[in-house]
């Protein structure tokens, strides 16, 4: 089954998309800009591979729910983001407002 709902941040409008799967979800909340991710996200390849692509994302691991995967610390994030003053270690609601505001 797939989930997609809109959510609200501080007045900002995302995407919520989440993937029901055997035995695991796969969620993400996304904006214009970027999105952030389960731990699914390989921010390695996005960094490496398609650098050139300067994807703005981060990835939170341990996550089950979309309110999970907002609240938790992002655990990666790709040399865009970096860019952008997103880092490691911020919450995923947080970097999604600095992704808006970077629009």
């Amino acid at each position: 089954m797939i989930d997609v709902q809109p959510i609200t941040i501080e007045k900002e409008t995302f995407v919520a998309i989440t993937v029901k799967l055997p035995k695991t979800n796969f969620m993400a909340v996304t904006c214009d800009t970027g999105y952030i991710m389960c731990g699914a996200l390989d921010v390695k390849l996005l960094n490496e591979k398609l650098k050139e692509r300067g994807i703005i994302a981060g990835r939170a691991v341990g996550v089950r729910t979309i309110e999970q995967l907002l609240e938790a610390p992002l655990e990666s994030v790709t040399l865009k983001c970096e860019e952008l003053g997103i880092h490691k270690g911020m919450t995923g609601k947080d970097a999604l407002i600095k992704m808006k505001q970077s629009m």
